[in-house]
């Protein structure tokens, strides 16, 4: 089997699957996951005779006053009347949000946490890689074309600041936040475009509410 052949025919998302999003704190592009499905359907056979999943593991981990949902899978495909191994993704979302005005419960926590962990998976397979890795060469793209030299792909500092004025925290809570991102190595994984500002804001709120909780119990 050719090594690219699962990459090169899932890499490309139609504009009918692509929704740009933007909530004030962040902007991208969402994938539907309906497209996921109907690819790997397209690619393996329906789901459960030449593609399944299996959860192996749901939790709800607690920072401060939130709450996430996080789901651990294993994606099985079937390649020339085999089964590969297991295809590692973790997803979470938010199941309770601590807002002004009191906790925020979503039924849909564990859901969209199920959804973002299959998505995880398919992207170690490759499926929607261009969405992720625009900048990658194809095997149309021109010898004498390159790629263009790697940018930031967005100013993360004003995003932190912004997340923190939402959140009401103080200038010493964002200062502890910004660090925080430094130290993870946040900023200079965004400057080599290997997050997206989805992928971003998860770990910027992981890495303050855990900053926060520390700062509560110490």
């Amino acid at each position: 089997m050719d090594n690219m052949k699962i990459y090169e025919a899932t890499r490309a998302v139609p504009q009918e699957a692509q929704k740009q999003f933007s909530n004030g704190s962040f902007s991208g592009t969402d994938i539907n996951p309906m497209w996921r499905i109907k690819t790997l359907t397209e690619q393996f056979g329906p789901c459960g005779i030449g593609w399944y999943y299996e959860v192996t593991n749901e939790r709800a981990e607690t920072y401060g006053d939130n709450v996430m949902a996080i789901v651990d899978l294993n994606l099985y495909i079937k390649v020339d009347g085999e089964w590969s191994k297991p295809i590692f993704g973790t997803g979470g979302n938010q199941l309770v949000k601590a807002t002004k005005s009191g906790a925020r419960p979503s039924d849909e926590g564990y859901k969209m946490a199920l959804t973002d962990a299959l998505s995880v998976a398919c992207k170690a397979l490759g499926i929607g890689a261009d969405i992720y890795f625009s900048a990658d060469k194809t095997k149309y793209t021109k010898p004498q074309e390159t790629p263009e030299p790697y940018k930031p792909a967005f100013d993360a500092i004003p995003m932190i600041k912004q997340y923190c004025e939402e959140n009401e925290m103080t200038s010493a809570e964002f200062t502890a936040a910004r660090d925080a991102c430094i130290n993870a190595k946040l900023l200079p994984r965004i400057a080599y475009n290997n997050m997206t500002e989805q992928e971003c804001l998860k770990m910027l709120e992981v890495i303050t509410l855990n900053r926060l909780n520390e700062a509560k119990t110490a």
